[in-house]
């Protein structure tokens, strides 16, 4: 929390510019990652839907 209050009060524009940027490279590293994890859950669902409809039938 006293990072916090010590960012918020910063008023260094360096301090700011690399915060941005490292704010930056989580939120693409994030996306990237969600973007992979989507992927294999949509087969993992299609994996089940398929074996639902094959019990039906």
């Amino acid at each position: 929390m006293r990072m916090l209050r010590c960012l918020v009060r910063s008023r260094d524009g360096a301090t700011v510019v690399e915060y941005g940027l490292l704010a930056a490279l989580i939120s693409v590293g994030l996306l990237i990652g969600l973007q992979n994890f989507s992927g294999a859950l949509l087969d993992m669902l299609t994996f089940i839907t398929d074996t639902l409809e094959g019990a039906w039938a």
